[in-house]
């Protein structure tokens, strides 16, 4: 059976000290990649492991595949090694944006290689301080293992088949950026403004309910298939600025019910890396 995409901060608490357990701490910052490091050392909760977004959930060496392109399957499978994880652990992932900076990205590499015992923290690190949950400064040292993992490519989009998605009719692009970006209007981060032509919005933030946890599975179902109309929600390619908001907007399907989306990994940023691809402002 397939494990719940999200774990309350509750079960979290009653679970800690599970030696089975791998809890990771994914939070970042995109204006400051050193931030998440710090704010780790300062406290996180207790046994849990740092991911870097830069340099454990991505590699920055790989030209014009976007901002936060995926490491190889080696690299991943070196830093769960590092961490200790098994295919028995049962994961959980949080960061403090609502999945979308960093907890996310981590479920959706993980089910990559074929793990499904992985979950987001509801509410995440916001919900946890809140509560006044226990909270830890030391760094967790756990025994490393050695993890030999391949990523699954046909649940991995890139801009060749995206192209030929578009040619057939076949793409509906969801983009998970704020809608002033997603216009064209802004864009504080991508030396181009707009989106992928023909793609639709759905800013990730629209699935968290005002205390930052994900909305129910009935409310994000409803909303999530008013916005995709008649297509079938395997035939949906998320898409954000750099493939990592995009995996929220992926997750929010999956708390739904609303399984095989995949996630068009370079995003926008891998888009507009090749000058002859189109792009779409709204008027």
């Amino acid at each position: 059976m397939t494990a719940s995409p999200l774990m309350s901060t509750a079960d979290l608490a009653a679970r800690l000290g599970d030696e089975n357990l791998l809890i990771v701490d994914c939070r970042s910052e995109l204006s400051d990649p050193e931030r998440g490091a710090r704010d780790y050392a300062e406290a996180h909760i207790p046994g849990a492991v740092f991911a870097d977004l830069n340099r454990d959930l991505s590699d920055l060496s790989k030209p014009k595949l976007g901002r936060h392109p995926l490491p190889d399957a080696a690299a991943f499978s070196a830093v769960l090694g590092r961490w200790g994880w098994t295919p028995a652990t049962r994961v959980v992932a949080y960061d403090d944006a609502g999945g979308a900076l960093g907890a996310a990205r981590l479920w959706w590499m993980l089910r990559l290689i074929g793990a499904r015992n992985v979950a987001v923290l509801d509410g995440g690190w916001a919900a946890w301080k809140r509560e006044g949950l226990p909270v830890d400064a030391k760094p967790a040292a756990r025994p490393a293992t050695t993890v030999s993992a391949d990523f699954s490519a046909s649940e991995i989009v890139y801009t060749d088949e995206l192209r030929e998605l578009q040619t057939r009719g076949d793409a509906f692009v969801l983009d998970a950026r704020g809608a002033p970006r997603f216009r064209g209007e802004v864009e504080p981060i991508d030396p181009v403004a707009g989106h992928i032509p023909g793609a639709r919005n759905r800013p990730f933030t629209e699935n968290l309910a005002a205390d930052g946890r994900f909305k129910s599975a009935a409310d994000l179902r409803a909303e999530l298939l008013a916005v995709i109309g008649p297509h079938a929600p395997d035939t949906v390619i998320h898409s954000c600025g750099s493939g990592v908001s995009a995996c929220q907007n992926l997750l929010a399907f999956e708390i739904a019910g609303l399984a095989g989306s995949r996630v068009y990994a370079p995003s926008w940023s891998g888009w507009i890396a090749d000058p002859t691809n189109p792009i779409e402002k709204d008027s």
